[in-house]
């Protein structure tokens, strides 16, 4: 992990950030994900954090925030990581676990005791990381949805 250094994000990172946030949410928006990342910049509230690697490129990131409940917390607010993505040549290398690491720094710095995350039910590499980490798997969601339309 020598060749990676772990910091807050600054604009300069928006490109390796913005390619990232393309393949960790495939369903965004080049516009939508730019105007998102301008907000995140300007709350301090909203840290993310970058994995650049020797050649000034980021090869990772994670937003976080916090969140007035979390599942399985019992404070509130919680320190909450909204998104977390590594390139897959980095994974592995503890990289992803110091911006994890950072963030929960932060959160302690906030005056939060707790921390929390989520991710899909099938992604199993993001499971494991997690519980690598010590976090715990506290429950598991199926999230429902209807249309509705108007009545005549």
């Amino acid at each position: 992990m020598n060749d990676i250094t772990i910091r807050r994000a600054t604009s300069a990172d928006k490109p390796g950030w913005l390619r990232m946030r393309l393949l960790l949410w495939p369903d965004g928006t080049l516009e939508g994900f730019s105007r998102e990342m301008d907000d995140l910049l300007s709350d301090p509230l909203t840290p993310v954090f970058v994995a650049i690697r020797s050649n000034g490129m980021a090869g990772g990131f994670l937003e976080a925030g916090t969140r007035k409940y979390a599942e399985g917390c019992e404070t509130s607010p919680v320190g909450y990581i909204e998104g977390w993505y590594m390139d897959e040549d980095l994974r592995g290398r503890g990289i992803g676990k110091a911006l994890v690491e950072a963030a929960e720094v932060w959160a302690r710095s906030q005056g939060l005791t707790e921390m929390a995350s989520d991710t899909w039910l099938d992604n199993e590499v993001s499971i494991r990381a997690h519980l690598k980490m010590g976090y715990e798997e506290t429950e598991r969601l199926v999230h429902f949805a209807k249309k509705l339309h108007e009545s005549v």
